[in-house]
């Protein structure tokens, strides 16, 4: 699937904000039911007091990790380094933690509002090697337009 395809209907969505978190849940239910290999879609919001992120809506398999401390794992590490982190076998990473025994690829991308990281859109492939500069790019615009409601 071309990934441009989705963007107006991220745009519409966007345009009918009626809630950020629900608004958020539809941008991530309209990714994993529309791209084969996004099997998990999940958006991890920066807390304002500590360093930690809190799952504010996901698509896929439920999660355990409702809270991810700064650091720890693939979210964590990009709440640091400010860099997207596409991961072609997560079982090659030392600092993964897994969601789920099928999935093999992972991508997460920071998402900035007055030039601070305030969260990221994460997601899981059951496939190896999934995410390529494509799909970068297409997940940054996405950031780009829910930060514009936050």
């Amino acid at each position: 699937m071309n990934l441009d395809t989705l963007k107006p209907q991220i745009t519409d969505i966007i345009n009918n904000n009626v809630d950020v978190k629900k608004t958020m849940q539809s941008i991530c239910d309209l990714l994993q039911s529309n791209i084969d290999t996004y099997n998990w879609v999940g958006f991890y919001m920066a807390h304002q007091s500590e360093p930690t992120l809190h799952l504010w809506s996901q698509a896929g398999i439920p999660t355990d990790h409702l809270v991810i401390p700064f650091g720890k794992g693939i979210c964590g590490q990009v709440a640091v380094s400010n860099s997207n982190f596409v991961v072609e076998d997560v079982h090659a990473q030392d600092n993964y933690i897994a969601c789920s025994i099928h999935v093999k690829s992972e991508v997460v991308i920071p998402m900035f509002k007055d030039g601070k990281n305030i969260g990221q859109i994460d997601i899981d492939s059951n496939t190896i090697n999934a995410f390529n500069e494509s799909d970068e790019r297409f997940l940054e615009w996405i950031n780009v337009q829910v930060a514009t409601l936050l």
